[in-house]
């Protein structure tokens, strides 16, 4: 055996022996072994690159490898590798500043956490002390986190094994007009329905009990759902109409995804409350965070706030933030997303739809998009079935390794592809991964009627 073949041999050795993967039947798996990475690739042991449409998990915002991210980090590693949370280090108020000047509105205080589902836990813990109340209110379609409050906020199907139906959350429907819960003709009906439907939740479930209504201010795992126009003004008025702290889970399309800093910018909405991680160091070390207002910092400015975290605002984490922002002020990322949507990944998304009759809708903005795969475009029914597996869930594996067959690495959730790539991404690899998806989508086109 040759060097590679022994080390992809040892790692996927130790692998199987030793780590155990999240969602997943353990010996039903076989992860690919990464050998590294670069830019918008990574490649494996045997040399096989593939173009990431996925961004890792959607937060490889500046792409692998960015070489003044990785120097920042060596040299805070050499300079002070760690320190306890309550001392005030340089590097942790230089990050809590450069995201504070990005959050929208007065959202100066800045919580740190390790990643983003202890962002909500901890933004969910301050709207219930501050408002003294104890029910959250959250979408069906939505993901907020595998933490014990998150992953009850959460609506999709990886809450079925974690529902403890005590947490004090209550789920409603959020507009989606492609297959919309209120029967809409257009997104203007769907908002509008959405909205009294999430009045109507309100009412009956009693305002005087809720303390926070959480969004994803654009739905991430339930199918890149960019709410309609006047949607999340909307909410933010029946929150200030009743006392309930709003809260946008940022987590997913914060730092430049959607081709702002933040996707709440788009719609000029300011919450409470935003819940960050990924994209703000690109993923090099895991960091997340609260961005708070005011009102609710004050509720804490003579009582002390009930939580905290070893690691909160690491300060290798916190290098990684400022060189990460940094970088992406340098070279125009933010702005580079938001033309790389408009320009190339819009288009192209949709010019494929023209073409393959498995796809039923296009959606997304920036770096950040959906293309929903039908079996029937009429009924719009879904290629695979809601939370499919096994055999049900076949057109979908088929599809997914047709993308890389060719050597692209798909983002795949139930029915959809969710197409993220890094958002530096160039043109001449949007090119490429429209062209492979091009061919892999007349696997899913087979499974048409």
């Amino acid at each position: 055996m040759n060097a590679e073949a022994d080390a992809l041999a040892a790692v996927k050795d130790a692998d199987r022996k030793h780590v155990f993967h999240s969602w997943s039947a353990q010996e039903l798996i076989d992860p690919l072994a990464v050998a590294g990475a670069e830019g918008s690739y990574f490649w494996d042991y045997q040399g096989h690159r593939y173009l990431d449409f996925s961004s890792a998990l959607v937060y490889t915002n500046i792409g692998y490898q960015h070489p003044k991210v990785t120097a920042a980090i060596q040299e805070q590693a050499a300079r002070l590798c760690t320190v306890a949370p309550g001392f005030a280090v340089d590097v942790r108020s230089e990050a809590a500043r450069l995201i504070a000047e990005r959050t929208p509105g007065d959202l100066d205080k800045i919580f740190f956490t390790n990643a983003g589902a202890e962002a909500v836990e901890n933004a969910v813990r301050m709207a219930r002390l501050h408002t003294g109340r104890p029910k959250v209110l959250s979408a069906y379609r939505s993901y907020h986190g595998a933490t014990s409050t998150a992953i009850n906020l959460t609506g999709d199907a990886r809450r079925f094994g974690n529902d403890s139906a005590t947490a004090g959350v209550v789920h409603f429907w959020g507009p989606f007009a492609y297959r919309s819960p209120f029967y809409a003709a257009d997104p203007a009906e769907e908002c509008e329905r959405a909205l009294r439907h999430l009045e109507d939740t309100i009412v009956f479930e009693g305002p005087q009990s809720i303390a926070a209504i959480i969004l994803e201010t654009v739905g991430g795992a339930p199918g890149v759902l960019v709410h309609p126009d006047g949607y999340l003004a909307g909410v933010r008025a029946l929150c200030d109409r009743h006392g309930i702290v709003f809260v946008l889970d940022e987590i997913m399309v914060g730092f430049g995804r959607t081709g702002r800093w933040f996707a709440s910018e788009h719609w000029d909405v300011v919450p409470d409350l935003i819940c960050f991680a990924k994209g703000v160091t690109s993923g090099y070390v895991p960091l997340g965070g609260v961005a708070i207002s005011p009102a609710i910092a004050q509720t804490f400015a003579r009582t002390p706030y009930p939580g905290g975290l070893t690691y909160s605002g690491h300060v290798l984490a916190c290098a990684a933030a400022v060189a990460t922002i940094n970088v992406m002020e340098e070279e125009g990322v933010v702005e580079q997303s938001a033309r790389t949507g408009a320009e190339l990944l819009g288009p192209g998304l949709r010019a494929l739809a023209e073409r393959h009759p498995s796809i039923g809708e296009v959606r997304g903005l920036g770096t950040f998009w959906a293309l929903e795969l039908v079996r029937d475009r009429a009924t719009r029914e879904p290629l695979v079935p809601y939370n499919a597996s096994g055999a049900d869930n076949g057109p979908m594996a088929e599809f997914g390794a047709a993308c890389k067959k060719g050597g692209l690495w798909p983002l795949t959730a139930g029915n959809r592809l969710h197409v993220a790539p890094p958002c530096n991404i160039s043109p001449e690899d949007v090119a490429k991964g429209l062209e492979i998806l091009d061919a892999a989508l007349s696997v899913a086109d087979a499974h048409t009627l």
